[in-house]
């Protein structure tokens, strides 16, 4: 996190940690005390929720309509038959290898069309389990970002494992973000604009051994299984990070097609492929070796 008063600082760290801290409390899949765990048993008849998992809830389907179901909240057992059932931290990691590519040979029915949320009272099926982790992240970084603009009247740059969120008004020139997800990817400098968003998707980081496989942790909803890795990672600027997200990951689950996809609806893409090679699309700047290049995020709602 950066601020552009520097007095503002501490306050600005507390703000954002008591925001991911009740972002945490309310959805962690890891945490047998969350309320999404405590619950999950009520939700198949319908049970009240707190506004926080409600707006995460309601995030994490909107992002499924914008992505036509490329980012569906309901894998959270698929993400346990994979072996990622605690904490990436906890998990060995493989960042080489083949990842997991075998697709079963017919779809399912999407999860999150099952999915009701009337105001505070969630349904979630007995056979679902949610994963809310990858949008509640993005939210939790808009909510930081926009809580610390408010109460401390200073511009904010929040970052949350990739998701980066602004709010207010931004230093001289904009602030200044390196786009690489790896050492050895291709680098670019951008200067993203006050009140837009940034998030990167990768197929490199959060990879593990399962059942003697290598894996990653972006899914196809269609099989419950590892996306083809065609991308390393795909970037996207946009209006709010849970846009951005929700379009990274689209981006990866969709593959060569996501580049079509992106330039139809206007979407600031950045996308590496396996050989290092950079694609762009929409606003985003066409200089992929280096410099400092101004952007803002396009408007590209589903």
């Amino acid at each position: 996190m950066t601020v552009t008063d520097a007095s503002r600082m501490t306050d600005a760290q507390r703000i954002v940690q008591d925001v991911v801290s009740d972002v945490d409390d309310a959805c962690s899949r890891f945490r047998t005390d969350s309320e999404l765990i405590l619950k999950h048993a009520e939700l198949a008849v319908g049970a009240p929720v707190s506004r926080m998992l409600a707006l995460l809830v309601e995030s994490a389907l909107d992002a499924a309509r914008w992505t036509d179901g490329d980012v569906d909240p309901t894998l959270g057992k698929d993400m346990d038959a994979l072996g990622y059932d605690r904490d990436i931290s906890q998990l060995k990691l493989e960042l080489a290898g083949t990842a997991v590519t075998e697709f079963q040979s017919r779809g399912r029915k999407p999860g999150w069309q099952r999915i009701r949320l009337e105001g505070q009272t969630l349904v979630v099926p007995e056979d679902i389990r949610l994963d809310l982790g990858a949008t509640a992240k993005a939210v939790a970084a808009d909510k930081a970002a926009e809580k610390v603009a408010t109460e401390l009247g200073c511009g904010v740059l929040v970052s949350l494992g990739g998701d980066i969120a602004t709010a207010g008004s931004g230093p001289d020139g904009g602030w200044q973000v390196l786009v690489q997800d790896l050492s050895k990817d291709p680098w670019q400098q951008v200067t993203l604009q006050a009140g837009h968003a940034m998030a990167t998707s990768s197929t490199q980081k959060r990879r593990w051994t399962h059942a003697g496989r290598d894996v990653h942790h972006i899914l196809d909803p269609r099989f419950g299984l590892p996306a083809e890795p065609v991308w390393r990672s795909v970037t996207v600027a946009a209006p709010s990070c849970l846009l951005a997200n929700a379009f990274t990951t689209a981006g990866v689950v969709r593959g060569f097609g996501a580049v079509e996809w992106f330039q139809q609806r206007g979407i600031a893409g950045r996308f590496v492929d396996g050989q290092g090679r950079v694609v762009a699309t929409g606003s985003w700047p066409r200089d992929h070796h280096q410099g400092t290049v101004s952007m803002a995020g396009g408007q590209h709602h589903g």
